[in-house]
């Protein structure tokens, strides 16, 4: 399990990567536009909120650890899925559409989320969301022959990978420190909130989905992939104690 600053550095150092040559002019044919536009206003709006509720939850979870460092983490997390939205947004204006203020599956989304306010629920949520997101992109990317679009879904997926890592860590955390009776009713919760939610995906973007080539049947087999990946991960860090000792972690990534 990595430390919370070498996330807060990992995040810092990738946020200076420039994937995107934005001097590209943007060619999207009628059949393409048809197909993504919806999906692409959608995903854009849910990519730009400010966190707010997220980073208090992270607060929370920082000071009952003594490692403010995960806060900063957060924070920088949170800026480079603005930085997605922000991309996402520039090639909708380059393209002459309209960015949308609201839709239906992000404001369920945020509602939900809003309900809680607790880390746990959060990083379940976010690995949800950001596993779908890997598939949503990837179709997103095989729907379209405009080279800038492509760009732009090659580097959110790169960024997505290691969001997934960074969740599953902490998730992984939160869970072994459970008895084993709730880690019993708390893995059937993360049962029922992924599927749930994925589903609810699926019927917001089956039409861009289907233009990547990716049918239910194939959605729901890779998701369930990714769900089993995650779960196998829940497994006690055995360099790592019930309380997490981040000085320690601190002093092996500064040796390293």
């Amino acid at each position: 399990m990595h430390s919370s600053i070498y996330w807060v550095n990992y995040f810092a150092l990738n946020l200076k990567n420039k994937r995107i040559d934005w001097s590209i002019k943007p060619t999207l044919t009628p059949k393409e536009r048809n197909s993504i536009l919806q999906s692409l206003q959608a995903w854009q709006l849910g990519e730009t909120s400010e966190g707010i509720n997220l980073v208090n939850a992270a607060n929370k979870h920082a000071k009952k650890l003594n490692d403010p460092d995960y806060t900063a983490a957060i924070k920088l997390f949170i800026k480079e899925e603005q930085k997605h939205g922000n991309n996402l947004g520039r090639y909708i204006d380059l393209i002459g559409e309209k960015r949308i203020k609201k839709d239906w599956g992000d404001s369920l989304f945020r509602r939900a989320r809003g309900l809680n306010t607790h880390m746990e629920f959060w990083t379940i949520a976010v690995i949800t969301v950001e596993s779908a997101a890997q598939l949503f992109y990837q179709c997103l990317k095989d729907a379209t022959g405009c080279k800038l679009l492509k760009q732009i879904c090659k580097d959110i997926l790169i960024d997505e990978a290691a969001h997934i890592t960074f969740q599953t860590e902490r998730l992984s955390l939160l869970y072994n420190d459970k008895s084993a009776l709730m880690r019993f009713f708390t893995y059937h919760f993360y049962t029922a909130f992924y599927y749930s939610t994925i589903l609810v995906v699926w019927f917001a973007h089956r039409r861009l989905f289907k233009a990547g080539h990716l049918d239910f049947n194939n959605y729901w087999r890779k998701m369930k992939l990714k769900f089993q990946k995650t779960i196998k991960k829940l497994k006690p860090d055995k360099s790592h104690s019930k309380h997490y000792q981040i000085t320690a972690d601190k002093k092996a990534l500064i040796n390293h």
